[in-house]
């Protein structure tokens, strides 16, 4: 796996941390209209809380867009035959054989017209961000899981008794 795409995981895990240890959707999450945990258990322990059926779910979409980069979107293009790493195929296919979904990057077509030296340079800045955040999640679970271990964020981190490498 590249580490564009490592990067990407950590920088929506990073900023999924900071939204979960702040905000809570009102909204039924379950057809039995349970809500969601509370803000005031940590990110960690709100997954612990969700049901078991929910955490298929997202190992069931995480999983399907592994897929369909493997299978190269339907195409030819996979990153072991030339596709560059990291750039994930189009949805196009799947879109039209099955349901409208957008692509994944640039739904609206915005970068269409991006020069090169512009590419480069924000590809630099996704590397070096995707980089900051693996330091950042980590360093967050850290600091629930050993208190002390990151005094930043002493002031912040809860004592977490699970284990985030079990998710089940």
């Amino acid at each position: 796996m590249s580490l564009r795409r490592h990067g990407r995981v950590a920088m929506a895990a990073f900023v999924g941390y900071c939204i979960q240890s702040n905000v809570v959707f009102s909204w039924p999450q379950t057809t039995a209209g349970d809500l969601p945990p509370s803000v005031d258990l940590l990110p960690e322990e709100q997954w612990d809380a969700i049901p078991l059926w929910a955490k298929y779910q997202i190992v069931g979409v995480v999983g399907f867009l592994e897929f369909w980069d493997e299978i190269g979107g339907m195409t030819d293009d996979h990153y072991m035959r030339g596709r560059q790493p990291g750039k994930y195929p189009s949805l196009d296919f799947f879109r039209k054989e099955v349901h409208w979904v957008p692509d994944l990057y640039d739904p609206f077509g915005f970068n269409k017209k991006m020069t090169e030296e512009k590419k480069k340079k924000r590809l630099l800045a996704e590397i070096n961000n995707g980089r900051l955040a693996m330091l950042g999640i980590f360093g967050f679970l850290a600091a629930d899981k050993i208190p002390g271990s990151v005094p930043t964020l002493e002031s912040i981190a809860k004592p977490y008794s699970g284990d985030v490498m079990i998710p089940w």
